[in-house]
């Protein structure tokens, strides 16, 4: 039997799980000779903002053990630009659209999010409120107040699904996740990358122009399963779940924590069709497993037998 790998995150409809994370895949254009672009569940481009921003000073990209550090600093065509040129190629490709934002104040937010619910093709708006390598760090994801303000502004400019991303800086991640549950958003992104840093040990001088910057790849995996499987405790909104995807195995990690959809980041600058191998493995997996919808495997969790089930069960 042919498993079902169709889910839905906010009334988007997706033909499987796997999306591709922002700020990794450009305007999927670039990625086009490597893999069949029509067969990911959704392209989440890289961010846009008001005004094009030409990004950090390099270098702006270290490898790391089991993963990178990056410092881009939101380069980016700018609205405008995106509208005109990027957009209706993004239309011919077939998958869901989801445009991730970004400002600097809750205004550009409304304004980015208005612009963009004028133009056909766009599914869905991903906002980016916790990027650690811009001179602000886009502080709204770290504070639960600011969050749920700029989410409910944000959510009377537009009717498109809104889709925050989450940082995991800060000291309690469900706190965020309930305050734009609350202010409006219909799903949730996360995580976004770990704030880091890295030196030239000879030179005593830091390997990033930004000083610091996002770290990605497998290494920040186990801490983004552990903050979707305590989201999905603590909201009832559909998780997309990112954070050092590299196999179907790491995909299904986030499925059965709770995510209803994955987004494949860092390792496609080393495998362009990372993507399309996640899906079939996660399409193989069904039928070893004789699950019949994907949507089955959503926070199947087993924790019998585990410590944590007797601390939860006692009190």
């Amino acid at each position: 039997m042919k498993p079902d790998l169709s889910v839905t995150i906010a009334g988007i409809r997706m033909r499987n799980p796997v999306m591709t994370a922002s700020g990794t895949f450009g305007y999927a254009q670039e990625f086009e000779p490597f893999l069949d672009l029509s067969r990911l569940g959704a392209i989440v481009v890289k961010t846009i903002t008001r005004a094009p921003r030409a990004g950090n000073p390099p270098a702006r990209i270290v490898e790391t053990p089991a993963g990178m550090l990056n410092a881009i600093g939101l380069q980016n065509v700018g609205v405008q630009a995106f509208i005109e040129k990027k957009l209706p190629y993004l239309r011919t490709l077939g998958p869901p659209i989801i445009v991730n934002i970004a400002g600097e104040s809750i205004e550009d937010y409304v304004e980015l999010a208005k612009q963009l619910s004028d133009h056909e093709g766009i599914s869905g708006l991903e906002l980016n409120i916790s990027c650690p390598n811009v001179a602000d760090g886009l502080i709204f994801g770290c504070n639960a107040a600011l969050a749920h303000k700029l989410i409910s502004q944000v959510r009377q400019a537009t009717s498109l699904p809104l889709i925050p991303k989450l940082s995991p800086n800060v000291t309690d991640v469900v706190e965020i996740a309930r305050a734009l549950a609350d202010g409006g958003a219909d799903a949730l992104s996360l995580i976004n990358t770990l704030i880091g840093m890295a030196i030239n040990v000879r030179s005593r001088r830091p390997k990033l122009g930004n000083v610091t910057g996002g770290l990605s790849g497998p290494a920040i995996r186990p801490v983004a399963v552990r903050m979707v499987w305590e989201a999905a405790r603590a909201v009832k909104l559909p998780l997309i779940g990112m954070g050092g995807i590299m196999t179907a195995d790491d995909a299904l990690e986030f499925l059965i924590a709770g995510a209803t959809a994955v987004a494949v980041g860092t390792v496609n600058f080393t495998s362009p069709s990372s993507a399309e191998r996640v899906i079939d493995g996660i399409k193989a997996y069904l039928i070893d497993h004789k699950v019949g919808r994907v949507a089955d495997l959503i926070g199947s969790l087993d924790l019998t037998g585990t410590a944590r089930e007797a601390t939860e069960w006692s009190s």
